[in-house]
């Protein structure tokens, strides 16, 4: 039998096998295609918004030598999907990289007042922002249609509408940011109060919106591995959640801002209270009931201010750089400063309004904590930036102090200790967020043009480290249903790929040279130690905040110690199963940021160098006509001579056109 069977075998014909080149040259191709059409459509050359042939092989050659190594040095074992989805990831980084590398002219003149307000050759497209929100909007809409009992058809359709809103958003990054805002839509919604629908970037906003069509698709791609239950509510939070994210960044009339931080809190309080732990419910309701507290607060201070432009004008407004006109008396300005800035601090958060946020990441499905840490978060110090120091910057000056020395205290020194004494991995993160907002409060109150810019890249940068981090968390927990370092314990014997990516990780959250969280806290340092704005401990606050990064080594080697290193003693922990395919193809991106950000943190800072000496002339400004302090009447000043200009009245736009030189009716 056994030679009958040899026989037949050596029989068969034998059957063609394809040359072992043929499929690497076919991955070659289809990536140099690939690139090529991707550089073409979102390339600029030398940062000047001109394209140049040269330019675009050259950015088409790195991408594709970089996708290659890659996937040559990914194991073969892996199969070739995922060998194809982590060169495609490795490969668009290569671009964001090639086609944001700076140019010294072009950052040079983009912190003066001299920069281009447009770009030299790439129009902008007005509805662009509008197309950002508009997606995920509409795909929420669209899942409400989609039948509950088709799960595979709800995922991909999500995921699609993530990753098209997150190409979408590529023309962004092409535009040389400057001093001024771009992408400016503004048109009346409801006249009668005066409120638009104004939507406008700078060099601020413009990375705050990048992360969060970044990390959302992300987040989402993780939950579809543990979310199994009522899958339609769940992608039409996300999307609903996205929109609104996003619209918060971009907002411009202050009642519109509103609306999208309200509808944010919607989504949000659901997924927690729907996906979350045992104790969701509380945790939703107290995260439903802190943010609300401080949501109404601003709303008066909202309301107050568009009723005293329109008494002094006789027109309702809500606009951001009309109220900005606004020259309130002192008194008032402090109350209407702390009906924003308590939202904010609430949002961030910062001491002693932070109880909510361990709770509701330790309740938080995994998703719902990469997104509440990685954007939702920022809300608060983005807000405090772009409201609290740009429409009251007399009060902001005056408490600036007092408030540095609470973000010291109790945010960076008390969150580092809180984290430190956690015994829940998924607590630790939660503190250890508290402390790395506390740095970008510091570098806020500290308003130097380096704390400013520090603050905005530590936005960025803690959005991908701990988001980072809330997935390996999650990873560990599928596995073994618990969060409790206790728990564990020599896991880097059974799974070792995890533990690396974890160390990577922490070290990022530690702020090792050469990763992301490095810079933007030593710009954070460097800026409060050399601040005039915060009096004569601006040096004891830089060098309180210097130990903070120490206690931050402190709590986070104790936690890699106690899961990663010595002997394994639980029996559970033996068996444990390692990083998978899936999994890798979702912290892969966020790993490769952590370095390109670490190594090349100009790409950002080039982009927001124009607006945040913006932020520090007027506010500068502001403060020097105000001294001795402003006591009234209210009056209006002159409108901001880098605010967009404002849309022209239909019923006026003939006369305009008729008395503006040049000028065509469109």
């Amino acid at each position: 039998m056994a030679t009958k069977t040899s026989h037949s075998a050596a029989s068969l014909p034998a059957v063609p096998r394809h040359s072992a080149w043929v499929f690497p040259a076919f991955f070659v191709l289809a990536l140099v295609i690939l690139v090529v059409v991707l550089t073409q459509l979102f390339g600029h050359a030398g940062g000047t918004g001109a394209f140049s042939p040269p330019n675009a092989m050259i950015g088409a050659i790195v991408p594709v030598s970089v996708a290659a190594i890659v996937a040559a040095l990914i194991p073969s074992r892996q199969g070739y999907r995922v060998r194809l989805a982590l060169a495609l990831i490795a490969a668009l980084f290569a671009i964001f990289v090639t086609r944001l590398w700076p140019n010294a002219l072009n950052v040079q003149a983009a912190a003066t007042s001299d920069a281009p307000t447009t770009p030299t050759t790439l129009a902008e497209m007005p509805t662009l922002l509008s197309w950002l929100i508009g997606l995920p909007m509409a795909g929420a809409i669209a899942i409400l249609f989609l039948p509950r009992q088709t799960p595979r058809l709800l995922k991909a359709t999500t995921f699609v509408i993530m990753i098209a809103t997150l190409f979408a958003a590529m023309p962004l990054l092409r535009v040389d940011m400057g001093r001024t805002y771009h992408f400016n839509q503004d048109v009346v919604w409801i006249e009668r109060f005066g409120i638009h629908y104004h939507v406008a970037l700078d060099g601020i906003s413009l990375w705050l919106v990048v992360l969060t069509v970044f990390i959302t698709p992300i987040a989402t791609y993780v939950s579809f591995g543990s979310i199994d239950k009522r899958i339609k509510d769940w992608c039409f939070s996300l999307l609903l959640l996205e929109s609104a994210m996003i619209g918060s960044f971009v907002a411009l009339d202050l009642f519109l801002f509103y609306v999208f931080w309200e509808l944010m809190l919607i989504p949000m309080y659901v997924m927690i209270g729907v996906w979350g732990g045992t104790n969701r419910i509380k945790s939703a309701l107290k995260f439903f009931l802190y943010t609300m507290t401080g949501s109404l607060l601003m709303l008066a201070a909202i309301l107050y201010a568009g009723y005293t432009y329109g008494q002094l004008t006789g027109t309702s407004s809500f606009d951001y750089f009309e109220v900005g006109r606004i020259a309130f008396p002192m008194h008032v300005q402090k109350w209407l400063y702390w009906g924003f800035a308590i939202s904010f601090f609430i949002k961030v958060p910062m001491f002693p309004v932070h109880t909510w946020l361990p709770d509701a990441h330790t309740e938080a499905p995994t998703a719902g904590s990469i997104i509440l840490a990685a954007v939702m978060l920022k809300m608060g110090t983005y807000g405090y930036l772009r409201f609290c120091m740009g429409l009251f910057p007399e009060a902001a000056s005056q408490y600036a102090p007092t408030l540095a020395s609470v973000a010291v205290l109790g945010g960076i020194l008390y969150g580092a200790l809180c984290a430190w004494r956690q015994d829940d991995v998924k607590r630790l993160v939660a503190y250890s967020s508290v402390a790395h907002l506390g740095y970008v409060m510091l570098g806020l109150f500290a308003a130097t043009a380096s704390s400013i810019e520090g603050s905005v890249l530590q936005m960025v940068n803690h959005g991908i480290t701990t988001g980072a981090l809330f997935l390996l968390v999650g990873v560990i927990y599928d596995r073994r249903h618990t969060r409790l370092l206790d728990d564990f314990g020599g896991l880097a014997k059974v799974m070792p790929v995890y533990a690396a990516l974890f160390v990577i990780a922490s070290m990022a959250s530690v702020g090792l040279p050469g990763t992301n969280g490095f810079v933007g806290e030593f710009l954070i340092i460097i800026g409060t130690f050399v601040s005039n704005k915060l009096g004569h401990v601006n040096g004891v606050q830089a060098v309180l905040a210097a130990i903070g990064v120490i206690l931050a080594a402190l709590y986070m080697l104790t936690a890699i110690q106690k899961m990663f290193f010595g002997p394994i003693t639980r029996a559970e922990n033996k068996h444990v199963t390692d990083i998978n395919a899936r999994e890798v193809l979702a912290v892969a991106p966020l790993m490769i940021a952590i370095f390109v950000i670490g190594l090349a943190p100009n790409l950002l800072l080039s982009q927001m160098h124009g607006a945040v000496s913006r932020v520090i002339d007027d506010m500068t400004a502001r403060v020097r006509e105000s001294t001795p302090p402003f006591e009234g009447p209210i009056k209006l000043l002159p409108r901001s001579a880098n605010a967009p200009k404002p849309p022209i009245p239909i019923t006026n736009a003939a006369e305009a056109i008729a008395t503006t030189p040049g000028a065509t009716a469109q």
